[in-house]
C-alpha cells in the first residue's frame, strides 16, 4: 500500500504547528523527526536516508551564495543607522516637491534607492515610515495615501537587488544568484515606474490627497540644492552602481560585491553618524538575521529529505502535472498558493516550504526558473501589502502617530496592490522582462 499520504500529513502538520506560534527552524526539525518516528514505524522510511543529512548541511555551509547574506544585510544596516536615509528623503523631496504628488513619487524614489542599498524590508519601511510620514502629514497628504506610499516603496525593497529573498530563492530554484540580480533589475524599475504614475495621478486629479509642498519647504536652490545632491545621492548611486554593476559585468561574484558593499556602507557613514555603537548594532542585526536564516535552513533540509523520503516529492510532481491546462495551471495555481501563503508567512519560510515542491515541476514544464522566481518574487511582493495580516501594515502601524489609524493603512494599500498585479500579470505575459538581460549578460561573459 502507498504511504504518500504520510507525506501530506507532513505538511498539513507543518502549518498547524506554526499556526500555534511556534518558530519556524524548530517547526520544520520537529515535524520531520515526528514523521521519521512514524515512517520507521510503517516502514515507509529508510533510514538510511538519514546519512545523507549531515552532507547536505556540509555543502550548505560551503556554499557561497550563502555569503552574501550577512554582506548585504550588515551594508542595509550601516546605512539605515548613519540616517543616510532621511537625507536622501530630504533632497528627493526638495527636487520632486514642486509637481501634484511629487512628495509621494520621492517617497517611491528613496524607498527604491533604499531597497538596492539594504535588501532588508522591514529595516525599509520602518525607516521610510518614521522619517517620511509626519513630513507628507505636515503637508497635507491623505493618511491613506501617504501609508499606501511607504508601505509599497518599502516592500519594493523586497524585488530590488540585492534582496534577501533573491539569495533564498537562488539557492531554492538552484539557479546562480548573478541571474536572480540581474533578471529582477526590469521588472523593478517598472514596478517603481508603476507606483510613482499612480502617487502622481492621484496628485493631478486628486489634488487635495497630494497637494503640491508649499514654496517656503522648497527654497533651497542653485549652488546649495546642488550640493546637497552631491552629499546625499551621489554617493548612494555610485554604491549601488558598484555593487550591481560589478556583478552585472561579471568582474564580481554576489558575495565578493557584497563584502565591498559592506565596506562602502561604512564608508559612506564616514560623513555622517560613524560610531562604535553604530558599528556594533549593524553586527548584532546582521547576526540575529543571519542565524535566523540558517537555523531555518537546517530545519527546511531535514525536513526537505524525510518529505522526499515519504514519497511527497513525487506525489506533488505527479499532481501538479498532471493539472488541466498544464502549464498555465500550474503558474496560476503555484502563484494562488504563494500568494495566500505570503498573507500568514514570512518570505523565507515560504521559499524553505514550497520550492523544493515547485522547483521539480517547473523542470518537468520546462519553465524558465529565473522568471519563476522573479513572479515568486513579485507575487509575495502583493501578499506582504495585504489586508489584514501582512507583515508590511504590522510594520508601518508600529510605528506610526496616533491620529493615523490601521484602517488607514488598509486603505492605502489596496491601489498599490493592484498596481502590483498588473505588473506581475505584464512579467508573467512577457517573460523577456526577466530573461533579456540575463541572456545579455551571459553572451557578454562568454564574448569576454
Amino acid at each position: 500500500m502507498s504511504t504518500e499520504w504520510l507525506a501530506v500529513l507532513m505538511f498539513i502538520g507543518i502549518f498547524i504547528t506554526l499556526s500555534f506560534g511556534y518558530p519556524i527552524g524548530p517547526t520544520f526539525a520537529g515535524t520531520a523527526m515526528i514523521f521519521v518516528l512514524i515512517g520507521l514505524s510503517f516502514g515507509a522510511f529508510h533510514p538510511e536516508l538519514l546519512r545523507i543529512l549531515p552532507n547536505r548541511w556540509f555543502g550548505t555551509m560551503s556554499d557561497y551564495t550563502y555569503l552574501a547574506i550577512p554582506y548585504f544585510i550588515y551594508m542595509g544596516a550601516i546605512l539605515e543607522k548613519s540616517g543616510l536615509s532621511e537625507d536622501l528623503l530630504e533632497t528627493v523631496g526638495i527636487l520632486f516637491g514642486r509637481i501634484p504628488g511629487g512628495l509621494a513619487l520621492g517617497v517611491i524614489l528613496v524607498g527604491a534607492l533604499l531597497g538596492a542599498a539594504t535588501g532588508v524590508v522591514a529595516a525599509s519601511v520602518i525607516a521610510m515610515g518614521l522619517i517620511s510620514l509626519p513630513v507628507m502629514l505636515r503637508f497635507g497628504y491623505d493618511k491613506g495615501l501617504a501609508t499606501g506610499a511607504i508601505a509599497s516603496a518599502g516592500t519594493i525593497t523586497q524585488l530590488i537587488p540585492p534582496a534577501t529573498v533573491l539569495v533564498v530563492l537562488a539557492d531554492q530554484l538552484g539557479i546562480p544568484l548573478g541571474d536572480l540580480f540581474i533578471g529582477s533589475i526590469i521588472p523593478s524599475i517598472i514596478l517603481t515606474g508603476a507606483y510613482g504614475l499612480y502617487c502622481v495621478g492621484v496628485g493631478i486629479f486628486q489634488p487635495h490627497k497630494a497637494p503640491p509642498m508649499p514654496a517656503e519647504a522648497l527654497a533651497m536652490r542653485g549652488r546649495i540644492l546642488a550640493l546637497r545632491i552631491l552629499k546625499a545621492l551621489v554617493p548612494t548611486l555610485g554604491l549601488i552602481v558598484a555593487v550591481l554593476g560589478s556583478i552585472y559585468a561579471g568582474f564580481a561574484t554576489p558575495s565578493e560585491a557584497g563584502a565591498v558593499g559592506s565596506l562602502g556602507g561604512i564608508l559612506l557613514a564616514a560623513y555622517g553618524k560613524l560610531n562604535w555603537a553604530l558599528l556594533r548594532d549593524a553586527a548584532m542585526d546582521t547576526l540575529r538575521i543571519t542565524s535566523l536564516v540558517i537555523l531555518i535552513l537546517f530545519g527546511s533540509t531535514l525536513f526537505s529529505l524525510v518529505f522526499d523520503g515519504l514519497g511527497g516529492t513525487k506525489l506533488m510532481v505527479r499532481l501538479l502535472t498532471g493539472l488541466p491546462g498544464g502549464y498555465w495551471s500550474f503558474l496560476i495555481f503555484s502563484m494562488v498558493a504563494v500568494f495566500l501563503l505570503g498573507i500568514f508567512l514570512e518570505f523565507i519560510e515560504i521559499c524553505f516550504i514550497v520550492m523544493p515542491i515547485f522547483v521539480p515541476v517547473c523542470r518537468e514544464l520546462g519553465i524558465d526558473l529565473a522568471w519563476f522566481g522573479i513572479l515568486m518574487d513579485i507575487n509575495l511582493l502583493t501578499a506582504f501589502l495585504s489586508p489584514p495580516v501582512g507583515f508590511t501594515l504590522f510594520y508601518l502601524s508600529s510605528i506610526a502617530p496616533p491620529e493615523v489609524k490601521i484602517e488607514d493603512i488598509f486603505r492605502g494599500v489596496v491601489p498599490f496592490m493592484i498596481v502590483t498585479v498588473v505588473v506581475l500579470i505584464i512579467v508573467m505575459i512577457w517573460p523577456e522582462t526577466v530573461t533579456w538581460l540575463i541572456e545579455l549578460s551571459e553572451a557578454r561573459r562568454l564574448s569576454g
